[in-house]
């Protein structure tokens, strides 16, 4: 069971801590209350490696609470008894590394009891979003009973050199997984497993609490439980900092594959997919079996079989299956098609129903079992998967008079929650890294749709965390390859905005401040003499229309015009939206000659962009000021940052969103092209601009992609906009003012006739439903001490909380 008590992490940092410069020294003094120790391998090497770890604890009594913070370096699946509590710690960097409080004593019993944890490191293989400092095992006990659990020389490791790295692809997720059953360490996280020929773990170093943390959460508490506080001095640049994670352990929950599509060298046998009964493949047999979930989904495979000593089975994983020309076509379709992707590979001992799960979980919808069988028989009692995801809760609902809408909303949820784990992804299958392009819409669907903020503000403390010192985040993060998109810089400040306006928390905005100067003073220095932003250093990507693409050249593709040479309307005017919702912040807080500067420079650099790059003959604005390219990507800023008046506005973005003469807004930034129609007034025409998403299901896809066809990532949270859009345009749901305390309701329902959803609010529910027959007839419920307004065809009326009741023409 998992705690969801905030104050047992603001008690224990409290209860332990303490933190002091030294005199004439820059380094700090950490306090170590934790008795425990980091914990390896006597032999451990910071490549690859995996390691098992056991201790025996023996109660007195069934406890009624067991609570002990847990973490690992880099990887942990733990285990009581033998079965599988939990996995982690959420990925972080050195100096931000996670640990997870959970109460275990549900799991234990009277007398003793087996505590186990598998930790792995795939090394130079790892993922790019995988950060290491050495691989190692921690747990400390909450209380002085509890630290009978404690990490330390009591504990037990074997070091498995079962397991070698498979790669197969080019992927940056890691390694798929070869093992070799015969030096596997058989039910090692079970009571009965002789370690007799284990070796003790070694202590490594003391835990180190990280000192802002501490600080932050010793200015919050009135009353401090007087101990006695050890000190040592530690060298910062070198040990990992530990930080309780607010973030909870994903969700695991067994389900099973739908259906065989097809099967080669054996008769065809589905028992075994739905656990009926078992499959027997005879010696020296060479079958492949095609595997359909009907659904891509995010899960660990798990293969139960017995016998097939000498044999070789290999699971190949794939989103989707590509036809002769590498085309993936409709997803539903097999024939023609083969499977090419991920894979792992397991090489049966011989030994009676021996399973395998690898230690990641995998992204597939279809998955190929090549079993390459030779010296004896092999028996499959069961094929299935433990699907796995960030424990999002839907919470809110849509519903219309026109069925695919639904399909959308349920197809896109689904994509929203396939990347999302322990951070936000850019997609399951490719990359799973956390992109700040990305991330900001996907923060918008999770807190429209489920409510739950925490992995944003997660989100936001690690693109704060990425910070380099010319001034900009990283791109992406964390990651142990650094990447630069300045571009990406600004998004994180309108992220922030977003965080402003749907929740109320001051003092977490407010430390942001800084760096947010810091980003846009960082652009500031590359304004030229004609007010717009000159050449910039780092890849100023933009987005993937197929007009930016080039293939085998990454760091040029997806920027426009401009971007390598300077004058690019686009990016200047990415720059003056960043710098209008800064000033707002600004001004928010008290820094008013910060908003004020703010102000006047974008409305220097917006009327400039205008007056070069303005072309009276297309009626559009020119990507650069030579007026030879034009996209909607220009038209839509120009929009946001209020660079035409409004009945301009209306009549360039119709214009731009209708015309194939423009270079064309990906999935990705249609999301900002539909938030420039509506800001222009034009909101009644969002639903007749879904035909992308529609597109997409006709073509049997069960998430939206990355881009249009041919697409390489077929699950991409970028393109579940319309779960944030169903509800904040459609239904028309938007935050009045900062912290959501009131409420501005103005519906987009274009042919619609009727439209009905609810989301969730920091205090309660927002419900709303619009029906016409010979008149409309709208019904808006409030939560209790919000109060907001209602726009229709221009009027303007007040709402209360509780039950709104009009009829409108």
């Amino acid at each position: 069971m998992t705690l969801n008590k905030s104050f047992l992490a603001i008690f224990i940092f409290t209860f332990y801590s303490f933190s002091a410069f030294t005199q004439g020294m820059n380094e700090k003094i950490y306090v170590n209350p934790w008795n425990a120790f980091w914990i390896s391998h006597p032999n451990s090497q910071n490549g690859y490696n995996v390691f098992h770890f056991r201790k025996i604890i023996n109660l007195q009594s069934k406890p009624s609470e067991f609570i002990i913070h847990i973490s690992a370096d880099p990887r942990f699946r733990f285990f009581i008894n033998g079965q599988s509590i939990c996995t982690g710690p959420a990925k972080g960097d050195t100096s931000n590394w996670h640990f997870n409080t959970i109460d275990i004593a549900s799991h234990l019993q009277k007398g003793k009891n087996i505590l186990a944890a598998v930790v792995w490191n795939d090394g130079e293989h790892a993922a790019w979003s995988q950060i290491s400092f050495q691989t190692g095992f921690l747990i400390q006990g909450y209380s002085e009973n509890e630290e009978l659990a404690n990490t330390n020389s009591s504990w037990k490791v074997y070091e498995n050199i079962s397991y070698s790295p498979l790669s197969t692809i080019s992927h940056i997720t890691g390694a798929g997984e070869q093992i070799f059953g015969a030096k596997y360490p058989w039910n090692w996280e079970y009571m009965e497993y002789n370690d007799d020929q284990w070796t003790w773990a070694k202590e490594t170093e003391k835990p180190v609490l990280k000192h802002e943390t501490i600080e932050n959460y010793y200015k919050n508490i009135s009353s401090v439980k007087k101990i006695k506080i050890k000190k040592t001095l530690i060298d910062t640049n070198s040990l990992r900092r530990l930080i309780p994670s607010i973030l909870p352990f994903p969700i695991e929950r067994e389900q099973n594959f739908a259906r065989i599509r097809n099967i080669n060298g054996a008769v065809l046998n589905e028992d075994f997919i739905s656990g009926k009964g078992d499959f027997n493949v005879p010696a020296w047999a060479d079958v492949k079996i095609l595997i359909d979930q009907d659904f891509l989904t995010t899960a660990y495979p798990k293969l139960l079989l017995s016998g097939g000593k000498g044999a070789r089975v290999t699971l190949t994983y794939a989103e989707a299956l590509f036809n002769k020309e590498g085309n993936k076509g409709n997803r539903n379709d097999i024939e023609g098609k083969t499977i090419q992707g991920n894979q792992d590979v397991f090489l049966p001992d011989g030994g009676e129903r021996r399973l395998f799960i690898p230690h990641w979980y995998r992204a597939f919808r279809y998955v190929e079992l090549h079993i390459e069988n030779h010296q004896d028989r092999i028996t499959i009692h069961k094929f299935n998967n433990i699907f796995t995801a960030y424990p999002f809760e839907e919470k809110a609902f849509f519903n219309t008079n026109e069925p695919i809408l639904k399909n959308i909303w349920n197809v896109g949820w689904h994509t929203a929650k396939l990347c999302a784990y322990d951070t936000y992804m850019d997609c399951p299958y490719y990359e799973q890294l956390q992109y700040i392009g990305d991330t900001r819409i996907q923060a918008l669907i999770s807190l429209y749709v489920s409510g739950d903020d925490r992995l944003m503000r997660n989100a936001i403390l690690q693109f704060h965390q990425s910070m380099i010192k010319d001034g900009l985040t990283q791109s992406r993060y964390p990651s142990n390859k650094m990447q630069v998109i300045a571009p990406f810089s600004l998004f994180w400040i309108h992220m922030i905005h977003d965080f402003w306006m749907l929740r109320q928390d001051d003092e977490f905005i407010k430390q942001f401040l800084p760096d947010i100067k810091r980003i846009l003073q960082w652009h500031k220095q590359f304004i030229n003499g004609n007010s717009m932003l000159g050449k910039m250093p780092f890849w100023n990507f933009v987005d993937w229309t197929d007009q930016w693409i080039w293939k085998g050249r990454e760091e040029i593709s997806g920027i426009p015009a401009g971007a390598l040479e300077g004058n690019s309307s686009i990016l200047t005017l990415q720059y003056v939206w960043a710098m209008q919702k800064a000033s707002e912040l600004f001004n928010y807080y008290g820094k008013k000659q910060d908003a004020f500067s703010l102000l006047q420079l974008s409305n220097i650099l917006k009327r400039k962009t205008f007056d070069q790059c303005w072309d009276n003959k297309s009626r559009f604005i020119s990507d650069t000021p030579d007026k030879k390219e034009f996209s909607q990507h220009a038209q839509a800023l120009a929009v946001l940052t209020g660079t035409f008046s409004q009945p301009e506005a209306k009549n360039i973005i119709k214009a731009a969103a209708n015309s194939k003469d423009l270079i064309q807004c990906s999935f990705y930034y249609r999301f900002y092209l539909l938030q420039a129609l509506k800001k222009a007034g034009l909101g009644d025409n969002y639903i007749s601009n879904l035909y992308p998403w529609k597109n997409m299901l006709e073509m049997g896809l069960s998430t939206f992609s990355e881009k249009s066809e041919p697409t390489r990532s077929d699950c991409h949270a970028w393109s579940a906009s319309p779960n944030y859009d169903f509800l904040a345009t459609v239904c028309g749901i938007e935050a009045g003012s900062p912290g959501f305390k009131t409420v501005n309701i103005e519906p987009h329902l274009g042919d619609l006739t009727f439209v009905e959803g609810k989301m969730p609010h920091p205090t309660g529910e927002i419900f709303v439903k619009y029906s016409k027959s010979k008149t409309w007839q709208v019904e808006i419920i409030l939560p209790k001490g919000i109060k907001g307004d209602f726009y229709w065809k221009g009027k303007k009326i007040s709402l209360q909380s509780g039950r709104n009741f009009f009829k409108m023409l």
